[in-house]
């Protein structure tokens, strides 16, 4: 009787913060980040980015699914640029 390997689960979106020239933070998600890292570097990325093209990722942080990832996203958002960090920080 052949083996069949567990389901590993639902692949896990990720809620990023990226720093951009200039100093300014620009917030995303994806399935992997430094692959999406270097689409925005090479300009495939958001409007945003390719304005401002990304210096380096400063945190990342892993969610069960798109949708939590989204809301997690809306919520980064709307946050002070001083707490977005802390937002990552405080889950660390």
């Amino acid at each position: 009787m052949p083996r069949t390997l567990p389901d590993p689960g639902p692949t896990p979106y990720w809620l990023y913060l990226l720093e951009c020239e200039g100093g300014v933070y620009y917030t995303g998600i994806a399935l992997d980040v430094e692959q999406r890292f270097f689409q925005h570097v090479f300009g495939l990325g958001a409007k945003f980015t390719r304005a401002r093209p990304p210096l380096r990722v400063l945190a990342a942080r892993a969610y069960p699914d798109k949708g939590t990832a989204l809301r997690a996203e809306i919520r980064v958002k709307a946050l002070p640029r001083a707490r977005k960090l802390a937002f990552f920080e405080a889950m660390a």
